[in-house]
């Protein structure tokens, strides 16, 4: 088999059983990869309704036929699983060299099942497996986790995901992080990990990727590389990284302020792109086989002794990775805090402790509004929670990860938060998950986008601010933007099949230039047609696993205060979400009942009528 390894690692952490199994043919060409595969996998093996910390619930990691290739960017694994923070299905991804080395090891998906008895790590040497005491580890952050695996183990090359201090603890949306600062990020991945008692995975593989056609794969490369190099987006992303997107999304009133009360920050350049290269920056850094190196490794020099806490071991860490566009806006704007040094050190703590910087921010911001306008005072917290405060915002990241004092209420999550304090309306998000670095009043596709989409609140799967800032284009009006959300949903979908980076697709480089890598590598022909469908496929089986966990038309919804409070100033002022007229549109263009659920005809259509 070419392009594929076609195996897949069961491991049972009940027992310790570890196999290897044969992936079917057809599973491969109908879903290609990554999610896709791993959802066909969920849907098949998994009750949906299961509690998501039941050893029930599954955790699969897996890679495309791009990861571990020369392709651009071609480093990405994805972890599909029930997620902790949703109730929903997760489809959570990552970069570095984690997935990458799983390839090189003989594997396109690993499949976790049940419990450890006690704390765990899973070691794979190509077909060497095994289940492997983590007593030692338990309570140790991804970073020391990390070199303590590799002094240990002392083999070079190896490649370690892990989860930190709040996947242990079960914070409802901790992750998965490898090489330290890459993670898998969303809908709590990494305490679905923590709940089967499992630290870390280490891997480390020996062997190659067997390419059906070299020459024409080679081919499909270069095409892509040149492609990109001449895209301006490459150059933007290597110089500024992510976070010179604050610019854009301020300057059109979309960059959530407060807890999503402003559209626009007032200190929204001391945290953008310019300021994080100008005065922060040591250098960019790169994922495996990329060309863009968005990156960011950064020092806090002469501001290192700004914003100690007192209880975690890395206290005194002036370097690390980030921040990334998402973790700047969260831990600074929606905050309301300006000081790059605090968001610097907030964001180094979630990737130590392990855990969502969005999530993270967006809780923080929903707690701020309920200490601001008294629903909770100081009786209940150890220092105010007050919109702007550094020193809150670095010292609530870490009594989050070990669920300390009011920390403990962020843990759950702003939903819960807000519903255990009686205030709902704090809540910032669809589907339990809050929201990314947009608000939709300024960008209103992003509305029916976070309302759709299966994972809950997500900027990746339809970004529509490029689409929407494009001449002509009215970024407040609803015309237009449903069907372009259900198409490049699509888009989306089969590009992360691939095991390729979403970035480049931005860069210049969209599925109609992988389908011919990918066909060149598998040896099964692959139309722009036939990626599009296995987009359309692997999302209305989302939406059927969706359904049976017990969701319905009424989660495809989205907030009061976006859909009846507008901005009062700004590019946005007076704008709120249509919704009721943009979701009937996107139901009919997705060719679903008008209650959100696939038809028996587009069910046929994708083949999935039969599971």
């Amino acid at each position: 088999m070419a392009g594929w390894t076609g195996k897949v690692l069961r491991a049972n952490l009940t027992t310790g059983e570890c196999t290897i199994e044969d992936i079917p043919e057809q599973w491969l060409k109908d879903y290609v990869g990554a999610r896709g595969l791993a959802d066909r996998y969920l849907y098949e093996e998994m009750d949906p309704t299961v509690d998501p910390l039941s050893p029930d619930n599954k955790l699969i990691f897996a890679c495309g036929p791009l990861t571990g290739t020369p392709a651009p960017c071609g480093s990405r694994y994805t972890v599909v699983t029930k997620g902790a923070l949703t109730n929903a299905i997760t489809t959570s991804n990552s970069g570095g060299h984690w997935g990458p080395e799983l390839r090189f090891a003989g594997y396109d998906l690993l499949i976790l099942e049940g419990k450890a008895p006690k704390p765990s790590y899973l070691y794979i040497y190509d077909d060497h497996v095994e289940v492997r005491d983590a007593s030692a580890y338990w309570g140790r952050g991804v970073w020391e986790t990390e070199d303590g695996l590799r002094e240990e183990l002392g083999i070079p090359g190896l490649r370690i995901a892990c989860i930190g201090q709040a996947g242990e603890n079960l914070v409802k949306y901790a992750c998965i992080v490898n090489d330290k600062h890459r993670a898998a990020g969303r809908s709590g991945v990494g305490t679905v990990m923590g709940s089967k008692n499992l630290k870390a995975i280490a891997v480390r593989g020996t062997g190659g990727i067997d390419i059906a056609d070299p020459k024409a794969f080679m081919k499909a490369v270069w095409t892509m590389r040149n492609e990109m190099a001449e895209n301006a987006t490459t150059a933007a992303l290597g110089e500024l990284g992510t976070a010179s997107t604050i610019d854009m999304t301020n300057l059109f009133g979309g960059l959530p302020t407060r807890n999503f009360k402003q559209g626009q920050f007032e200190e929204a350049e001391n945290l953008n792109g310019n300021a994080i290269k100008d005065t922060r920056m040591v250098t960019n850094k790169a994922c495996f086989a990329c060309t863009i190196a968005c990156g960011r490794v950064c020092r806090l020099g002469e501001h290192s002794d700004k914003f100690l806490v007192n209880m975690h071991k890395r206290n005194w860490k002036n370097a690390g990775e980030g921040p990334e566009y998402e973790a700047a806006w969260a831990l600074g704007a929606d905050t309301g805090v300006g000081d790059l040094d605090a968001v610097l050190k907030a964001n180094w703590l979630c990737n130590d402790l392990g855990m969502d910087p969005i999530s993270m921010g967006a809780t923080l911001a929903a707690a701020m509004e309920l200490y601001e306008t008294g629903v909770i005072g100081d009786d209940d917290v150890e220092l105010p929670l007050k919109f702007g405060s550094g020193d809150a915002l670095v010292r609530m990241v870490e009594a989050t990860a070990y669920r300390e004092g009011f920390g403990n209420e962020l843990a759950e999550g702003s939903k819960l938060m807000g519903d255990k304090f009686n205030h709902p309306e704090v809540f910032m998000g669809s589907k339990g998950q809050e929201f990314p670095a947009y608000d939709p009043r300024g960008f209103q596709g992003m509305g029916v986008a976070y309302a759709t989409c299966n994972r809950g609140a997500c900027h990746l799967r339809a970004w529509t601010p490029g689409f929407e800032t494009s001449e002509g284009i009215d970024p407040h009006a609803t015309e237009g933007k449903s069907e372009w959300v259900v198409g490049q949903q699509d888009r989306s979908t089969a590009h992360d099949a691939t095991g390729a980076c979403l970035f480049i697709a931005f860069a210049g480089a969209d599925i109609e230039q992988l389908a011919p890598a990918v066909s060149a590598a598998t040896g099964i022909e692959y139309t722009t047609e036939d990626f599009l469908k296995v987009g359309e496929r692997t999302w209305n089986l989302e939406k059927m696993w969706n359904i049976k966990a017990g969701f319905t038309a009424k989660d495809d919804w989205l907030p009061k205060r976006l859909r009846e409070t507008p901005h009062t100033d700004g590019p946005s002022a007076g704008v709120t979400v249509n919704l009721d007229v943009m979701l009937p549109i996107y139901y009919k263009e997705r060719g679903w009942n008008e209650d959100g659920t696939p038809t028996n005809d587009k069910l046929a259509e994708l083949g999935l009528a039969a599971i």
